[in-house]
């Protein structure tokens, strides 16, 4: 028992009977709502991948005026002591609907809430107060955490639900594959600026009008899903006759009642099938009917199949052929956002280690400033020194604490952006977190020491968006194909058969010769069913239609424009293949620059501190002043600020070559499947 317990339990002890009762009951309200609680719950171990031998780093210091948080009460306390529930984080799955009700079908379906809780991960890097986080732990947050991830994830379901439209012949209407950077701040450099632009595809921008894509055009494809119609009436009508020879009465009324049925079913062959069924039953008031009420039914199926137009597997489910690429692309797009995302977290990672570097860089530039003037005063008190000498030392003060309240909002500014994109909500306790940055220095790239050639064969082979292109250029190859048959004649041949039955009783009103009122027709619905489909009236027609555009020319320009968007993404595909070869040369240009502004950095950084030291010396022996000494510890924190600047471009140069060889996935350790279900298994 710890003496935080202790003091609880003793507290508990002294109350009165109605004091415990309250404790109580403010136990139980804090345990239904646990936002109650003013402070994050007590710290649990260290991240199993963070350290062991390295000393945690101290936080850097509040800002002046901040908030000082109030007091807990009793039962906070005690609330802090009870362990919080960890909710398993679960994996992204959204299935397409399915179900055996045959009426869920005619039903809205619904998708689950996304989760907006952020991953137990994050409560496991807070100790004391402060956010302990590594490059590594960055990275798995992300995956499990960020929001441009998670929105991109959707995407998956959407290409699976347009593969199911188009296998019903629906038009695909395609995936959004844009990478999303929203919640990782940042910006790539030049380099990823340039790829970012050559990968975006063709664009369509109509002077004053809309501008679309002959991709996927063609002849019109017919639903694959068969379409069962029903229509039913009852009609009752009365007419006044001028002449009663005609009907026989001066009124003639009529009742009527029909039922029709109609299936229709289409195939990707170009055949379509309808089988038609209509049956009637008339009745009047006429003595000049032999039977009343007439029955009457007529069966009918019809076979086409077009022949030159819309003829074909390629034709009719060329839609189809799209959706199944596109999830080809979904995937390879999400790969290309993955690798964006742990591009951008990697490089607010290292903009958060200067800052933080920075920072303790101008702290103790602001104590050696503040000590000499400390030391000034007193020898000004002993007349050693010109009081001149104090004001300079004021003013060197001065002029630190403004770089130390600079460097601590650049500092504050990129932990907001790193609790940004490793966070999935926004937490009033996480935002005002310290973050301590766990790797100072990252591990060496082997891409540094390979040459142009090995990397641009790496990036053609690794890049997802290389083979999300060669995919575009096989589907805009095979609309090509397919809308050279929108260009023939239509022709269809067609084949029904049909057939009738006919029954109704005797008419007893009937006022015709005996003869004519008799009637060998069968009375009931049964025989007239019977009659329909039993060959006993059949009908059969086998014919062709033909349609020719005398001019075509809406085809013909859809063709060739086709044709010529064709060649327009050729040169967009060698467009970017140079593209990716510029980018690679980019990046390890940068990296060899970067590489040397740290060597020189760390030369002059040691120039300084020597000089430093030399000055202190030459001090002590009365050759050199104070203000000489603060001169040169203000060279030394220059050289600091400016060697952990040059670190700093150099550890993005590295994240910038692996993005740009398509290597950042292997070199973090980062797991695709990991980064599709939104939980980490595999440690990166």
């Amino acid at each position: 028992m710890n003496a935080s317990q202790v003091n609880v339990r003793m507290k508990i002890a002294r109350v009165s009977a109605r004091r415990r009762i309250q404790s109580v009951l403010a136990i139980l309200l804090l345990q239904a709502n646990m936002a109650v609680a003013v402070e994050p719950p007590a710290p649990n171990a260290a991240p199993a991948d963070s350290p062991a031998t390295v000393p945690a780093p101290e936080a850097p210091a509040p800002v002046a005026g901040g908030a000082t948080a109030a007091p807990l009460s009793l039962a906070q306390e005690m609330q802090r002591e009870q362990p919080q529930p960890v909710v398993p984080p679960q994996p992204f799955h959204v299935p397409l609907p399915h179900s055996r009700n045959p009426f869920a079908r005619y039903l809205p379906s619904t998708a689950p809430p996304p989760n907006l809780n952020n991953s137990p991960r994050l409560q496991d890097l807070i100790r004391e107060g402060k956010l302990y986080i590594s490059l590594h732990d960055a990275i798995a947050l992300a995956i499990e955490n960020n929001l441009d991830l998670a929105y991109f994830r959707y995407n998956f379901p959407i290409s699976q639900t347009d593969l199911a439209r188009t296998k019903a012949g629906g038009l695909a209407n395609g995936v959004n594959t844009s990478i999303v950077q929203s919640s990782t701040q940042g910006g790539f450099g030049s380099s990823n600026a340039t790829s970012a632009a050559a990968s975006s595809g063709s664009a369509a921008a109509g002077a004053g009008g809309i501008v679309t894509s002959t991709l996927g055009a063609g002849t019109a494809v017919s639903s694959f899903d068969p379409y069962l119609n029903f229509r039913g009436f009852v009609d009752h009508n009365v007419t006044q006759e001028g002449n009663i020879f005609q009907t026989g009465v001066p009124t003639f009324k009529q009742n009527t009642i029909e039922a029709e049925a109609n299936f229709t079913q289409s195939f990707p062959l170009g055949t379509k099938m309808a089988i038609n069924y209509v049956g009637q039953r008339f009745a009047n008031n006429s003595p000049y009917e032999a039977i009343n009420p007439t029955l009457y039914s007529n069966f009918e199926l019809m076979f086409t199949q077009q022949l030159l137009a819309g003829f074909g597997i390629s034709t009719n489910e060329r839609y189809i052929r799209i959706a199944k690429r596109n999830l080809q692309i979904t995937d390879l797009a999400f790969r290309a956002q993955v690798i964006a995302t742990i591009t951008q977290v990697e490089n607010i990672y290292w903009d958060l280690v200067y800052a933080y570097e920075d920072e303790q860089v101008k702290e103790r530039s602001l104590a050696f400033a503040q000590q000499t003037l400390k030391d000034d005063q007193e020898q000004l008190k002993l007349n050693a020194i010109p009081a001149v000498q104090v004001l300079k030392d004021e003013s060197d003060v001065a002029t630190s604490e403004g770089d130390l309240t600079i460097a601590r909002a650049n500092l504050r500014l990129n932990e907001l952006l790193i609790k940004n994109a490793v966070t999935r909500s926004d937490d009033p306790i996480i935002d005002e977190m310290p973050v301590i940055p766990l790797d100072r220095i990252g591990q060496p790239d082997p891409n540094a020491s390979k040459s142009i050639d090995e990397l641009i064969a790496e990036a053609e082979k690794n890049r997802p968006d290389v083979t999300e292109d060669e995919m575009a250029m096989q589907v805009a190859q095979m609309s090509l194909q397919s809308i050279k048959n929108e260009l023939l004649p239509t022709l269809n041949l067609y084949g029904f058969y049909a057939g009738a039955g006919i029954a109704g009783p005797g008419n007893p009103n009937c006022g015709l010769s005996a003869a004519q009122c008799t009637s060998d027709l069968p009375t009931g619905f049964g025989s007239m069913f019977q009659n329909t489909f039993n060959y006993s009236s059949p009908e059969y027609q086998v014919g062709m239609n033909l349609s020719i555009n005398l001019r075509n020319r809406v085809a013909k320009a859809d063709q060739f424009r086709a044709a010529l968007e064709y060649r327009q993404r050729q040169i967009s595909f060698e467009e970017q293949k140079k593209s990716i070869r510029f980018d690679v040369r980019n990046s390890l240009f940068a990296l060899q620059q970067a590489q040397a502004r740290v060597d020189a950095a760390q030369k002059a950084r040691d120039l300084a501190q020597r000089t430093f030291q030399i000055t202190g010396q030459e001090q002590k022996l009365g050759a050199k002043s104070a203000y000489d000494t603060l001169g040169a510890q203000h060279d030394l924190s220059i050289a600091e600020s400016a060697l952990v600047a040059a670190q700093t471009a150099y550890e993005k140069a590295k994240v910038d070559i692996d993005r740009a060889a398509g290597e950042t996935l292997q070199r973090t350790g980062v797991s695709i499947d990991d980064a599709k279900a939104g939980i980490v298994t595999h440690a990166p």
